[in-house]
């Protein structure tokens, strides 16, 4: 489906990342992953090349505009094109804290990363696959950028609320371009920040997809990146701006 094809994915090294790129690598796809820690993503392009892909891995803040420059730049030195780019880089930022006791560092922290990282990739990518003629964006935003957070995580539900606006904002503004720009919104998937095998965390997890998935489940990484490398095919040619929830469905239950 993606032969010949290069797709970038951020935040590649762990989670959604890597189910996504060891997905495009599965496709065809030649797989690029950005990503700060370094050990654990040469792990997952070790893996990208055992499915018979190539691989490379490019260290990179995306809070942080020279990285992403330098990243889109690798990618095109290296392979001279970019059709896909999944912006999935994210942190969770402070939890249980009401707003008003959010310190200053905390927000800007959740704020740089989570969204502006993502206009940061979309700023560096889009003229890249411009040059091509043609490309699909999907960004990572999450069902509290559709619907308020549960209590005490204000800024990692804003940050995605802004991620759903920037989506939405660059499909209209390139959409005729002959680029593609969506994002996914993932409901509670295991993944290292969400791990149900913590001490005391099935049960707060019991508890929040009893709420938030009508499936009443924890999402797998897969069923997430099956979905994001979808939009980025052909397959979804007519797909632009759209916000797929990947959820289990609303939660409104007597039971």
């Amino acid at each position: 489906m993606f032969e010949g094809k290069v797709a970038l994915v951020t935040g590649g090294s762990s989670g959604l990342g890597e189910a996504t790129a060891l997905n495009f690598a599965r496709q065809g796809a030649k797989v690029v992953i950005a990503a700060r820690r370094v050990e654990q993503s040469e792990q997952v392009a070790q893996r990208i090349i055992a499915l018979g892909s190539e691989a490379h891995f490019v260290p990179a803040d995306v809070s942080r505009g020279e990285d992403v420059e330098r990243m889109v730049r690798s990618v095109m030195e290296r392979f001279g094109r970019l059709d896909c780019a999944v912006n999935n880089a994210g942190i969770v930022g402070p939890r249980f804290t009401p707003v008003a006791d959010i310190t200053e560092d905390e927000w800007d922290k959740v704020m740089d990363v989570n969204l502006k990282g993502v206009w940061l990739c979309m700023k560096h990518e889009i003229p890249a696959m411009l040059k091509g003629g043609s490309g699909a964006i999907v960004n990572v935003a999450s069902i509290y950028g559709q619907k308020p957070s549960d209590i005490g995580t204000a800024p990692y539900a804003i940050s995605k609320h802004g991620v759903v606006g920037l989506t939405t904002s660059a499909a209209c503004d390139y959409g005729q371009m002959k680029l593609r720009i969506n994002a996914v919104a993932p409901g509670f998937t295991r993944t290292e920040m969400v791990d149900p095998n913590r001490p005391g965390a099935a049960e707060r997890y019991q508890m929040l997809t009893a709420r938030h998935s009508g499936m009443k489940r924890l999402g797998d990484a897969q069923e997430t990146a099956n979905a994001i490398v979808w939009l980025c095919s052909d397959e979804a040619s007519y797909v632009n701006g759209a916000v797929l929830p990947i959820d289990g469905g609303g939660a409104t239950r007597l039971y």
